[in-house]
């Protein structure tokens, strides 16, 4: 890691905080801090807070906005085919969002935050936070059965072996 990535790790930190304290208080002067929450709305919020980090963190369709924070080539492959080349960046602010982008840990903390704060802003936000929810239901299900697949599929395989 570079010398000055420690600062812009620091700066984006001191940032998050700011945001965050920045947004409790707007909550609270619309009399919307919560100080309780029904577990139904809680596991509403952690399961669109799932997908949402497996949107931003690993699925195709996002991939163009974590492509903006790296270094990308167009090469020609061995079998003339063209294959793109993405390199992570030494270092900088763009290096630090792509860590954020890359880590599920560090951009689970933006969108828990991002949705517990438009959960309670608005009852608006109450249909695509149900949206994405079900549909981290449904991933869950779906990479639940792709490793019990799998598993399927390598105890067969070494019976037959």
């Amino acid at each position: 890691m570079n010398d000055d990535q420690g600062f812009w790790n620091f700066v984006f930190s001191v940032l998050f905080i700011g945001v965050f304290v920045v947004a409790m208080w707007y909550l609270h002067t619309l009399g919307k801090l919560p100080t309780s929450i029904v577990l139904f709305d809680l596991i509403l919020i952690i399961l669109a807070t799932f997908r949402l980090i497996r949107l931003f963190v690993y699925d195709k369709i996002t991939q163009f906005i974590r492509d903006w924070f790296l270094r990308k080539e167009i090469v020609e492959g061995e079998n003339g085919d063209l294959v793109v080349v993405r390199q992570n960046l030494v270092s900088g602010p763009l290096r630090t969002i792509h860590d954020l982008l890359s880590c599920p840990w560090c951009f689970g903390f933006w969108a828990g935050s991002v949705t517990s704060f438009f959960y309670f802003l608005t009852p608006l936000a109450w249909l695509p936070i149900l949206v994405l929810a079900v549909s981290g239901v449904g991933s869950f299900i779906q990479v639940l059965s792709n490793m019990i697949g799998r598993r399927a599929e390598y105890l067969k395989k070494k019976v037959e072996d």
